[in-house]
């Protein structure tokens, strides 16, 4: 197991969640909705360049999920994954907090960038609702992600489509639920509000994971896994496939 793997899942969701959230929390009035969608999706895309040579960037248990069902990662590397992504999630929304109660007049309480339904959303969706809407939102953004990372994709394009992904998500989401489609970006957020953002946190964990893991059948049906080819090979965005390596290592070879 890599671990410059590892620290970077935890960097890059503390990042993700310092960054994006943060900007939700502290700039949210000011920015609108559009801008908190343009936060979370440029600082995905600026990690995924950063850490998808090293980890895949996932930042994002639900990813990570449908890495696993996909065969493109082995269950010990997902569970530190998970294990990784979940802590730098808390550590992230930890500073947001702590941001947050230097500033007058931002509340935290029950806030804090959390997801929700009901009169903790914005058109007051209902719990069944949500609960689709982020079925749904999960599914296109863990989609894209197995897609485009696919050994068959178009080379030095993954950051691009990801980052852009999630922010037409956070479009269509804000109004919905806050938009999660990340269970550890919203749980460590929800631990710091508490209230009634950690009683409804459960859907914000199990919906997108739903959704990852559709997206990783579906995954298996447009883009099959070659028998041949190692799972450990191809849970890293940019790695190259186990036959690419070998043949440049018979250029090498040759050149020598």
């Amino acid at each position: 197991m890599d671990r410059r793997a590892i620290v970077s899942e935890f960097i890059g969701t503390l990042l993700l969640v310092l960054l994006a959230v943060g900007a939700a929390v502290l700039a949210g009035p000011h920015i609108g909705d559009a801008g908190i969608a343009l936060a979370f999706g440029f600082t995905l895309l600026a990690l995924v360049y950063c850490f998808g040579p090293i980890s895949g960037c996932h930042v994002n248990p639900a990813v990570t999920l449908g890495f696993l069902l996909a065969r493109r990662m082995d269950v010990k590397t997902a569970v530190s994954y998970w294990v990784a992504q979940f802590l730098g999630a808390i550590a992230g929304a930890a500073l947001v907090f702590w941001m947050a109660k230097t500033v007058p007049g931002i509340q935290t309480h029950g806030k804090l960038g959390t997801n929700g339904w009901g009169t903790r959303s914005q058109v007051g969706i209902s719990l069944g609702g949500a609960f689709l809407v982020e079925v749904l939102l999960t599914f296109v953004l863990v989609f894209v992600v197995l897609a485009v990372t696919h050994r068959i994709a178009a080379k030095g394009f993954a950051g691009l489509a990801i980052g852009f992904t999630l922010g037409v998500i956070h479009l269509v989401g804000i109004p919905l639920t806050g938009t999660s489609v990340n269970p550890a970006r919203s749980l460590g957020p929800a631990i710091f509000a508490g209230g009634s953002a950690i009683s409804q946190v459960w859907l914000f964990i199990v919906a997108p994971l739903v959704g990852g893991a559709i997206a990783a059948g579906v995954h298996l049906l447009t883009h099959p896994q070659p028998a041949d080819e190692p799972a450990e090979l191809t849970g890293e965005v940019h790695r190259p496939h186990a036959r690419d390596r070998e043949a440049v290592r018979a250029e090498r070879a040759e050149e020598g």
